[in-house]
């Protein structure tokens, strides 16, 4: 690339991104290696020199294809910023637009290193797989051959899918460094590509309810941010060590249990306690982004499968890093490539210390997701009380023990699902037990927040009722002034606007978050479902659904419909433009 000669780029950086960028060219060798596989099973059984062909024809075809699509993804990256996808899809009208920054000499050189690339390449394949398939005789007995084309396949449905953990081959993986030029650079165009197809929509066209202008202003009159009232101020300090834990599946009544979860009830007590307090969604890789990102959940796309528009994001850690925040850690006990989770937290939250499932022992990897919560806290204490630590710090956690199958070491209840919160309730307790007994608790906040509610518990309620998505948000630690409920309305999205009104920071590019502590700002929730949304507040209420077109549920004041209809159609828009 063009980036690379010119990026400061040394010998080590090389290095890395071939290390990194391995696993997605071998996946993209095994697709291109599926059909050359099962001719060579025929071969078994036919003559050699029709074989021949039919892998000259292959080879020069798909040779020439990536010989192009390198060259070209070389040449457009110098001018976009970042590999060629489906965007360029949205030329094909008038291809001229996508190539309009390219110069004659550029053309000339693409062409003509293209050519050369291709001849290069089928030069190689001509010396080594064409003069191999010549060689190739009839096993004599064809049937002994079978099992070793078993393991063969084997291998090569492993390199295509990328290993046997529960994160199959995607971009993500490819994501190492706070240089988006090298992560980019570790990243095969041609995977690229594809994988964009597979997720390729012109979100800005869908859900426009509205002119876009008229939205605009609904939009903007919702989310404004009054300045001339300071919030109400809940922390002793400004600048405080924060621990953010993302807690899987937990709902706000099964937290609030005092038998279930006696920690977090009884936390709720002694910190403070958002009262009325939504998800934005159903899934973990919406609410990873939502909490922190401020970025609310759209029903029908996730924008973690989008490593090129979740760079623009803003972040939390991001900001806090600006702040003075240089220590800054993710600890997840399962698979950091799963959904896409690295790109994320490498590009938009700018996290390079990483402690996921391949930092844990083996004997410590005791589910199907990875690693359990008890000994993810004992790994975040231990690092905390015996490494010395640079103040002030972001700690994000993931839990994952309350995730389905809920495989965990304790059965009091009759439906796992509680036996799971109950487990992860205690972890939570010891660890905060532990730590009021360190000098780091003063100056510290814990923010216990869900990824999102259980979908499946309880039972005999709708998929888009507000229970599903009712979640706790609570911050304790020595850092909170003192106790208190905040009963006003509010969604994961809103976080980031006042975690940062609360310590000064300029929250400006959370166009999507407000202060929920701001005495003048709207409080609302807002959250989506399969493929519907609903806003609310203390008061009023809408919620829709748009595969039936349909208002479910309306109260209050009717220009709420209006308020909602905007949000959720600038939230498409916002997502087709990045």
């Amino acid at each position: 690339m063009h980036g690379l000669l010119h990026g400061g780029i040394g010998g080590t950086d090389v290095l890395q991104i071939l290390y990194h960028g391995l696993s997605i060219d071998m996946s993209v060798s095994g697709y291109l290696t599926v059909i050359p596989f099962l001719f060579l099973i025929a071969s078994v059984w036919m003559p050699v020199k029709p074989l021949v062909k039919i892998f000259d024809i292959y080879f020069g075809i798909m040779l020439s294809v990536i010989a192009i699509v390198t060259i070209i993804d070389n040449i457009l990256y110098f001018h976009w910023g970042f590999h060629p996808d489906t965007t360029i899809l949205l030329y094909i009208r008038d291809i001229r637009a996508a190539f309009a920054g390219v110069s004659a000499k550029e053309w000339i050189f693409g062409i003509l290193t293209a050519t050369l690339l291709a001849l290069l390449f089928y030069a190689g394949y001509a010396v080594t797989i064409r003069k191999l398939l010549f060689r190739l005789g009839a096993p004599p007995n064809k049937w002994v051959i079978c099992p070793v084309w078993l393991l063969l396949a084997g291998a090569l449905f492993l390199s295509i899918r990328g290993g046997v953990t529960v994160s199959t081959m995607n971009i993500g993986r490819a994501y190492f460094s706070n240089r988006m030029l090298l992560n980019h650079a570790a990243i095969n165009p041609i995977f690229n590509f594809i994988y964009s197809l597979s997720k390729f929509d012109d979100f800005a066209r869908q859900y426009q309810f509205y002119e876009k202008d008229e939205a605009v202003q609904v939009f903007n009159q919702l989310n404004a941010w009054p300045e001339n009232t300071p919030p109400l101020q809940l922390l002793r300090t400004g600048r405080p060590n924060i621990l953010l834990f993302l807690l899987e599946s937990f709902s706000y009544d099964v937290a609030m249990d005092s038998v279930v979860a006696p920690n977090m009830s009884r936390f709720a007590a002694e910190g403070v306690l958002f009262k009325n307090f939504f998800a934005n969604g159903f899934r973990t890789d919406r609410g990873i982004v939502s909490v922190l990102s401020g970025y609310p959940s759209h029903p029908t796309a996730a924008i973690l499968k989008y490593p090129k528009k979740t760079e623009t994001l803003p972040s939390i850690p991001k900001s806090l890093r600006q702040a003075g925040y240089t220590n800054r850690s993710l600890y997840y006990g399962g698979d950091i490539d799963f959904a896409n989770m690295r790109s994320f937290f490498v590009g938009a939250c700018d996290i390079q210390d990483i402690i996921s499932d391949k930092n844990f022992p083996v004997r410590e990897r005791l589910t199907k997701w990875g690693v359990p919560d008890s000994p993810l806290f004992e790994r975040i204490y231990r690092d905390l009380t015996e490494t010395g630590q640079t103040e002030p710090f972001l700690k994000l956690a993931l839990t994952l023990s309350s995730h389905e199958p809920f495989d965990v070491p304790i059965d009091k209840f009759d439906v796992p699902y509680l036996n799971s919160v109950n487990y992860t309730d205690a972890c939570i307790g010891k660890f905060v037990a532990d730590l009021k007994a360190t000098a780091l608790w003063d100056n510290t906040l814990i923010i216990l927040i869900a990824d999102h509610a259980m979908q499946g518990y309880p039972q005999g309620f709708d998929v888009c009722d507000e229970v599903r998505f009712k979640i706790p948000m609570i911050w304790i630690g020595g850092a909170v002034k003192h106790p208190a409920v905040i009963s006003d309305y509010g969604s994961q999205n809103d976080l980031a606007a006042t975690l940062l009104s609360q310590l000064r920071i300029d929250r400006a590019d959370f166009r999507f978050s407000k202060d929920m502590l701001h005495p003048q700002t709207r409080k609302f929730s807002f959250y989506s479902y399969v493929n519907g949304f609903c806003m609310m507040d203390s008061l009023n209420g809408y919620l829709y659904d748009n595969d039936r077109q349909k208002v479910l549920l309306q109260k209050g004041d009717p220009n709420m419909e209006k308020q909602a209809k905007s949000f959720f159609q600038m939230m498409y828009l916002d997502l087709g433009n990045r």
